[in-house]
């Protein structure tokens, strides 16, 4: 099986802090995401206003059942969300074929 990668998108919404949104990002990191089933790790890439964040999983299983909240939706993950604007948000799953 091959691991399995997030490519996420976006823009920030107008007025967010880069430094308090970084943290919150760190912060979801810390205490949700690095705890999920096949975390292998969680890249934050910028270039302009374009934010990137390259997710990769061990399985796409893991890429898949990573996305589904169990009831209520994580306060920490909220934080990092409501820096996002969702209006430009485009989100892809990828399989890796092949690594170098």
């Amino acid at each position: 099986m091959s691991n399995a990668v997030w490519f996420i998108s976006y823009k920030l919404v107008k007025g967010a802090s880069v430094p308090d949104f970084l943290l919150a990002s760190e912060k979801c990191h810390n205490e949700v995401l690095s705890k999920k089933k096949g975390f292998i790790s969680w890249q934050v890439l910028t270039e302009g206003d374009t934010w990137v964040d390259l997710v990769t999983w061990e399985t796409m299983d893991d890429a898949i059942n990573a996305e589904n909240d169990d009831g209520e939706p994580d306060p920490v993950a909220q934080e990092f969300y409501s820096f996002i604007n969702f209006n430009s948000l485009k989100q892809e799953v990828f399989s890796v074929e092949k690594s170098y």
